[in-house]
């Protein structure tokens, strides 16, 4: 019997804490202003980063061109010298598939470039609703 009643005390000490949890809460919501400036810290932190993150895939993209242009053109080159090509020939294909690639790369970044962005405006505009709303 007495440790049912010991037990049922401490369920009614467990009932009294929920009321000091609520006071404590109170002085949580008091904290919350440090909390956002931790968070502009944090934000400010995490948009470095991710300027960071940009500007190396900015500068991956930048070899997408040159690169697709070497693959096509070590290809065609291949394929003509093994189709017994005259030189002259293989030269001026060569460099018209050279040219024509290399258009198609800057397309392709251009493309990627115009994702990229359309993906951070989505992000930016998600970010001020979340903001907003709390505000509110």
């Amino acid at each position: 019997m007495d440790w049912e009643e010991k037990k049922n005390e401490e369920t009614d000490g467990a009932v009294a804490d929920p009321e000091a949890e609520n006071s404590e809460g109170e002085s949580t919501e008091e904290v919350e202003p440090e909390e956002e400036l931790e968070t502009a810290a944090q934000r400010e932190a995490r948009e470095k980063r991710e300027e960071e993150e940009r500007q190396a895939k900015a500068r991956k993209r930048r070899l997408i061109p040159p690169f697709v242009m070497l693959f096509a053109g070590a290809v065609v080159s291949i394929a003509m010298r093994i189709l017994h090509y005259d030189l002259q020939t293989m030269l001026i294909i060569l460099l018209c598939v050279l040219l024509g690639f290399y258009f198609v790369g800057r397309i392709l970044q251009i493309m990627l470039d115009r994702f990229e962005l359309q993906i951070q405006e989505a992000h930016m505009e998600e970010g001020e609703v979340i903001e907003k709303e709390p505000e509110s």
